[in-house]
């Protein structure tokens, strides 16, 4: 019996290309399912498409002297494109600027309301006079109300941790312009999230997700309150009030909506307009989200919340199969930092095979996991190239030479042969159990697992040898079918992974119609018929040798130095004047550092000894993370003499090094010539 099963990936934010962090998330994960469903001839639909509105783009556009709508046309083409480089199947692929997305969004938007879900409040928000608007949480920066650290987000201190609302940062200002913000009075809608807990948790209860999901979320709904869904913006769905000119609800609510406006839009395309109902109000359809960690929060809660008080008989999910987080090189993927890898590039020297497979490989399905352009080169010639290449060649080139190119006859099969074909049967039944319950890493590597099984198999059989004698042409012949048994099913169980390869594999052995086109439990069942014509071998993957991989490393460090010289400075403010004779009540002077050693336990303390030629005192400073000890010794600092002794890590201090610092870097103040005790003044 076939299943009805509606997938989406979360929708890529169209202010700028995407990378491959983003892949290994919500994309590759997501079309390997999709292609696994097809195959087993389910009833799939697999949706996404460009998440258009919200402040970001309005800024990105004004930046770029273009209006919003020419700027999500022009990333909404690359993104577009970028995803048929990679091959993913979608069965449609949308955007929420497409005019038939209002309806449903509005549409929630006034259910929830007349519901009881949504009211209306007039609260302060940050408002920059300079700009002369609004400011969203991400594009505020101030001290933190906790730490008082003074470049703290608008809602997180990245030093203390603290969470908090914008409007609680102390001198509060633009991240852009670094103009000041003052409160100003506006009115906005208010969704009542918190009204949804016991919901919301009674539904999770039913749900056997993956335990990085439910936990996280589990505590997460325990936290839920009122979050505003509208911002002072023309650029966005209207709220469908009057007199609500110039406020549109926030993209973070039409955003997961848009999963349901890009099916109606694939059902009028196809000539059949209510046929989205199909999937959306059948409660025996499938649904299952593709998602990074990050979008846990909006899938798992808040979107399901919406979904509980609007009036529509809306599908909730049913799975979802968030990823941790994806690295490049050990750090965060980010193209403001220049840390990412232009894939415009990188499709010019690699297949999406290639790529598709090293995230595989290294999947961050329970941790975060990362690529490097070393394991990208071994995982390319060791394993592609080495393994399952090495198969597919080496098979058929035999066949060729041995067989006519035609598949030879099974026959008096040997307990070896039989261990062989039972070993086959495994490694496909565990791939079927791996793709069904979204483990595309354990797929990938029982793709090499049975790649190898061929290998050692071809090696012990030694049918070079079998050929060389009319007695044992026969052993030769059963060899050479239980190979080709052995590359099906290779091709059948990488489709998912690497369909382009796979397809290949399939035409390779004879096969008229399209990988795609088969079906799962009909390929492991049916033999590769006796006689049917082999096409002519060929290399499927090339050697990526040092040399490039040196390039590439290189290329990306010298991107990420260009971009961090090339950026503007962010300063951190200057601090409130003081009166000289408050600056004369310091006592600075000229102190040797005579010994350095890291405090105990401390990832950032150095205890220091430091002569000020009058005595020699013992300071704590927390430069280790910049300086070695041997660095430090024999250096001039200066220091603050007159500081009330403090305990750091059971240490008494007694003064302070003076040190400056910009952005990561760190550096202590030195004289060369002044004795130690010298006054600084």
């Amino acid at each position: 019996m076939t299943e009805k099963v509606l997938i989406t990936s979360a929708l890529p934010y169209a202010n700028g290309p995407l990378h491959f962090g983003h892949i290994a998330g919500a994309y590759l994960p997501g079309d390997c399912y999709a292609r696994f469903q097809r195959l087993l001839k389910n009833e799939v639909l697999y949706i996404c498409g460009s998440d258009e509105y919200g402040f970001a783009i309005t800024l990105s556009a004004e930046l770029a002297k273009r209006n919003p709508q020419q700027h999500v046309d022009i990333f909404h083409a690359i993104i577009k494109d970028f995803f048929k480089k990679l091959n993913l199947s979608f069965d449609h692929y949308s955007r929420t600027t497409w005019k038939g997305h209002i309806q449903p969004v509005q549409q929630y938007f006034l259910d929830l309301l007349a519901n009881g879900y949504i009211e209306a409040k007039e609260t302060d928000q940050l408002y920059s006079e300079a700009d002369g608007r609004f400011l969203a949480d991400r594009y505020v920066v101030g001290t933190c109300p906790r730490c008082a650290f003074q470049n703290a987000r608008g809602d997180e201190c990245p030093d203390c941790g603290a969470s908090y609302e914008a409007t609680d940062l102390i001198n509060p200002r633009s991240k852009m312009t670094n103009a000041p913000l003052v409160l100003k009075a506006t009115k906005h809608w208010f969704l009542l999230l918190d009204k949804f807990k016991d919901r919301l948790l009674a539904w999770l209860k039913t749900k056997d997700w993956k335990p990085n999901v439910t936990n996280f979320i589990k505590k997460y709904i325990q936290d839920l309150r009122p979050r505003a869904i509208t911002r002072d913006s023309t650029w966005g769905v209207p709220i469908p009030l009057p007199n609500t000119e110039g406020k549109v609800l926030y993209v973070w609510f039409d955003a997961p909506i848009g999963y349901i406006s890009a099916t109606m839009e694939w059902a009028q395309l196809k000539g059949d307009p209510d046929s989205w109902k199909n999937y959306w109000y059948d409660s025996a359809t499938k649904l299952v989200h593709f998602i990074g960690k990050d979008n846990i929060p909006f899938h798992a809660a808040i979107f399901p919340a919406m979904t509980m008080g609007q009036n529509q008989p809306y599908k909730l999910v049913d799975e979802l199969p968030a990823n941790e987080f994806f690295k490049l090189e050990g750090r965060q993927f980010s193209k403001s930092d220049g840390w990412y890898i232009d894939l415009d590039d990188f499709f010019s020297r690699y297949t999406a095979d290639q790529i598709r497979y090293a995230i595989a490989a290294n999947a961050p399905e329970t941790s975060d996991s990362e690529f490097t352009w070393k394991d990208f080169q071994l995982r390319c010639n060791t394993e592609l190239l080495g393994k399952y290449g090495n198969l597919v060649n080496r098979v058929l080139v035999f066949a060729k030479n041995h067989c006519g190119s035609r598949v030879p006859p099974m026959n008096d099969l040997e307990p070896i042969d039989q261990e062989f074909l039972n070993n086959i049967q495994k490694l496909v039944e565990q791939a079927y159990e791996s793709y069904h319950s979204f483990k595309v890493r354990r797929a990938s590597q029982i793709m090499m697992e049975l790649a190898q099984l061929g290998n050692v198999y071809f090696d012990s059989k030694r049918p070079w040898q079998a050929a060389k004698s009319a007695e044992t042409k026969t052993s030769m012949e059963t060899t050479i079918a239980c190979c080709l048994e052995c590359l099906k099913a290779l091709a059948l169980i990488s489709y998912p992974i690497i369909p382009e390869t796979a397809n290949r594999v399939w035409k390779l052995l004879g096969f008229n119609f399209p990988l795609e086109q088969e079906n799962w439990k009909g390929v492991v069942a049916k033999k590769i018929a006796e006689g049917g014509m082999l096409t002519e071998p060929e290399i499927l993957f090339q050697k990526i040798e040092d040399v490039q991989i040196q390039e590439e490393t290189a290329k990306l460090h010298a991107l990420a130095a260009k971009v961090k010289e090339s950026e503007p400075k962010a300063f951190t403010p200057q601090k409130e004047l003081v009166d000289i004779e408050d600056f004369r009540k310091l006592d600075l002077r000229v102190g040797l550092v005579t010994k350095a050693a890291a405090v105990p336990k401390s990832k950032k303390l150095f205890q220091l000894e430091v002569d000020l030629g009058f005595e020699k005192r013992t300071i704590v400073a927390g430069i280790s993370q910049h300086y070695q000890p041997d660095e430090i010794i024999g250096k001039k600092v200066v220091i603050v003499a007159n500081l009330k002794p403090a305990t750091l890590m059971g240490i008494q201090s007694q003064g302070m090094v003076l040190a400056a610092n910009f952005d990561s870097t760190l550096e202590v103040v030195t004289l060369d010539d002044l004795p130690p005790g010298s006054v600084v003044s």
